[in-house]
């Protein structure tokens, strides 16, 4: 927490010295919020519109301090709406994957260890600011067992063309089962820039991110979990594989996106030069002091045979620097015409060469990748298109054909489609991996992966919907290939695999909110099937969330509230098991998990621009079964009480 009061410490100065002479005030629309509403005379209107949030591709949103149901959704520690993903017992872990259709996908290669970046924020999920007034944000929540959750953000224009922003989220959470802690930091800084000519445009930001696990490897004894013994009810009681084990995901990165019209006047037709520049390292680390874990007082290697007794400490290492320079053409009428060349160069390293009998493992995988491409731009009246092609120009076979397409046929009604189409180069980790851990050691030459998605999104006043269907061609995947001696042991050998095969994946989500006066039932159903010859790609047939609740006025409308319950449900299906060393999950067909209801309470409020929430979470973990988890071997989360706030200022 030093580094969140040191935060403010610097940030508030900033806050003081950047107020004008002429103050504005706030005066949203009462369709937002009525009572942020402030009005005298001879004084500035700061509108709603004047408080923007803006992404990458320039997607403009709105400050918003309603209270709404999506709100409820978002108020955890991802900040946003994690349906689709199950998270692990303890807030600041990982999450198993329930709709795969979330997956995001890239043709270029990327570090690797996945499960550890569900918290890590990527370049394209930075939001720059334009604000009329500074704007300050604190979000708090409490953890499971000792600790705290924030998220402090402030963002201010020192004129009406600068702007910055600041900020840190934090979190410590203690975990009810032994080993797992989590600590986590995301610290934040962006700038946001144009000319008053509006001739120069500039967005870049700084982070600083670390993710720190405490690993237990899961619960010894799944039988001890699923009898209820009440010995059991303190978590604290389980055996787990490790004491001891822990690991780090940290990376830094500098990104710059600017473009310059040649034309001094922007007329009918104008002329762009752009550039991006990303620079990245991330470094991950898995620490392990006890080698040797006790099962019912049997002794068990968990990963298989070690070079080291003890003191395990693998380290990879990664650097990746990316620029892109293009240039464009705009008419007012056609649309834009971009052309642009890419320099994507990357160093994924360790310290040192092993050499096995049979094989030989290089301390490093480099490598440089230059493209081309072009992208057509299209906005009028109701139409808004986006085609993009790119290809590598080096000895890399990479492509990527990505077209998007929107029509907004009203304020409630919108469709969008998308094609994509990606020859992908594989993840660094899939390639190459050095550990103590004798057999989680590898180099290979996979082929690229080959992605063919289309999807489509409808929004409407009666129901949104979303397909998608993917077809995947040498997909690639961590496996479990542990022999069945190694199992019966209870050792597990996870590795690196390509499916020679073809999987076509389907998915269509609906969700629908019918209201009766004051009650509402808001609905999510997603269904998926995935067709294959072998069991590669696993998700649960049905996921559904069904949320039943109340929202009124008191105290003269002094006061929003909101109460209701919440269904989370999944079928069962294998899901995938995580496993620490590679900080990746893999495939298993041993144990299935799901077809168990969770059920929370929450109830909410808002006063003014501060929105309080309280949530009983699982609430029916000790009356439906033991059943429930997030892995084969890892219980999701029991029974927990939480409170939260998000308080919003405006200066």
């Amino acid at each position: 927490m030093r580094k969140l009061f040191l935060f403010y410490f610097i940030a508030i100065p900033f806050i003081v010295l950047s107020q004008e002479k002429t103050r504005k005030i706030l005066d949203f629309n009462s369709k937002y919020n009525s009572s942020d509403s402030i009005k005298k005379k001879n004084e500035k209107i700061a509108t709603i519109d004047m408080y923007r949030f803006i992404t990458i591709d320039n997607d403009t949103t709105y400050i918003d301090t309603s209270l709404t149901i999506q709100k409820e959704y978002s108020h955890n520690y991802l900040r946003k709406d994690i349906f689709g993903l199950l998270p692990y017992a303890n807030d600041g872990q990982t999450y198993n994957t329930l709709q795969y259709s979330l997956t995001d996908f890239s043709p270029y290669p990327e570090f690797g260890f996945k499960a550890k970046h569900f918290n890590f924020l990527e370049a394209n999920q930075i939001k720059y600011s334009s604000v009329a007034t500074p704007v300050t944000e604190l979000y708090f929540k409490t953890t499971v067992g000792k600790g705290q959750s924030v998220d402090a953000f402030i963002t201010l224009n020192t004129s009406e063309n600068l702007n910055f922003s600041i900020a840190y989220k934090g979190l410590r959470s203690e975990g009810e089962y032994i080993n797992q802690l989590s600590s986590t930091g995301n610290f934040r800084f962006t700038t946001n820039y144009n000319t008053k000519s509006k001739r120069y445009f500039a967005k870049a930001h700084y982070t600083f991110q670390d993710i720190l696990n405490e690993e237990n490897g899961g619960i010894t004894t799944i039988e001890d979990f699923e009898s209820e013994d009440p010995n059991y009810n303190n978590r604290q009681r389980f055996e787990v594989y490790f004491s001891d084990a822990k690991s780090f995901l940290k990376g830094k990165r500098i990104f710059l996106d600017h473009n310059f019209r040649i034309n001094s006047e922007k007329g009918d037709n104008n002329l762009y030069l752009t550039h991006q520049f990303n620079y990245e390292n991330k470094f991950f680390e898995y620490n392990q002091a006890t080698v040797p874990s006790t099962v019912g007082g049997t002794v068990v290697y968990r990963f298989g045979e070690s070079f080291k007794n003890s003191g395990i400490n693998d380290q990879t290492r990664y650097n990746k620097m990316y620029n892109r320079v293009g240039l464009v053409y705009e008419n007012t009428t056609l649309g834009k015409f971009q052309f642009f060349a890419d320099d994507f160069r990357s160093n994924y390293h360790y310290n040192q060469i092993l050499i096995f009998d049979d094989k030989t493992i290089p301390s490093s995988f480099s490598q440089e990748i230059n493209s081309v491409g072009g992208q057509y731009e299209y906005r009028q009246n109701k139409w808004n298109g986006k085609f993009l092609y790119s290809r590598a120009v080096t000895a890399q076979s990479l492509s990527n054909l990505d077209a998007k397409l929107e029509y907004d046929l009203n304020d409630e009604t919108q469709f969008s489609f998308r094609y994509q189409n990606i020859n992908k180069l594989p993840n660094n980790n899939y390639n190459l991996h050095q550990s103590s851990y004798v057999q989680y050691n590898w180099s290979n030459d996979f082929k690229n992966e080959k992605i063919n998605s289309i999807s489509a999104n409808a929004i409407t006043p009666w129901v949104d919907a979303e397909l998608q269907f993917s077809v995947l061609k040498d997909h690639l995947y961590f496996n479990n290939v542990s022999n069945s001696e190694q199992t019966l042991a209870k050792t597990q050998i996870v590795a690196p695999s390509q499916y020679d095969g073809t999987i076509n994946y389907l998915s269509v989500k609906v969700s629908r909110e019918l209201k009766f006066g004051k009650f509402a039932l808001d609905n999510t159903i997603l269904y998926q099937k995935v067709g294959q010859q072998d069991a590669i790609l696993n998700v649960p047939e049905i996921v559904t969330r069904n949320t039943f609740y109340y929202s009124n006025y008191l105290f003269k409308r002094a006061l929003f509230f909101q109460t209701g319950i919440v269904l989370n449900y999944f079928t069962s299906y294998y899901a995938n098991d995580y496993n620490p060393v590679i900080g990746e999950f893999f495939v298993q067909n041993e144990k299935q998990i799901g077809n168990h209801p969770n059920f929370d309470f929450f109830i909410n409020a808002k006063i003014q621009r501060t929105r309080i929430y309280f949530k009983a979470e699982h609430f029916n973990s000790s009356l439906t079964g033991n059943n429930f988890y997030a892995s084969p071997n890892n219980p999701s989360r029991d029974f927990t009480i939480r409170f939260g706030l998000i308080w919003n200022f405006f200066n």
